[in-house]
């Protein structure tokens, strides 16, 4: 009797600590959450509403998207950018965003002391480095990072575009 009940409390408590860690990170904040919270990153949250990507980035992670701001993409010249949002470019915009995400956690500690690399959504590798004690990553400079609860957005000062 006495260990059918610790069994049931056991049980009870595990139920109860696994619905706490889920509903806690339904109530925390997201990457595209975050994105969309500092306000430097109108351009990317627009660019991923147009592409369909939300879901990707509310989903659980961890993931990493080293994000642009919104002067990165100021960059870009405005009709390249205007093409992009387009539906008829959804596939290419889709491609752009998608090289911009790493599975997991592309910044570790070890980092900051060696260049490596990180595979994107896109299958294709970016360049993590520090160079003049600037951690850089595809030569576009680092300016923040920011936690979420399914990952990490890594501000960056460029649109990293695929090969």
């Amino acid at each position: 009797m006495i260990r059918s009940f610790n069994l049931k409390a056991a049980v009870a408590a595990a139920v109860i600590g696994l619905s706490t860690s889920l509903s806690a990170f339904a109530g925390s904040p997201t990457v595209l959450d975050v994105a969309k919270q500092k306000g430097n990153f109108n351009t990317l949250a627009k660019a991923i509403e147009a592409a369909g990507l939300q879901d990707a980035l509310t989903a659980q992670g961890p993931v990493t998207i080293f994000a642009p701001t919104d002067a990165a993409f100021a960059k870009l010249p405005p009709e390249q950018l205007e093409a992009l949002l387009r539906p008829e470019n959804k596939d290419q915009l889709v491609k752009i965003l998608t090289h911009h995400v790493v599975p997991g956690k592309a910044l570790e500690a070890d980092d900051l002391k060696r260049t490596r690399t990180a595979k994107t959504g896109t299958g294709e590798e970016v360049k993590v480095e520090l160079v003049r004690g600037r951690l850089r990553v595809d030569g576009a400079r680092v300016t923040g990072d920011y936690s979420a609860a399914n990952g990490v957005v890594v501000a960056v000062d460029s649109v990293l575009l695929p090969n």
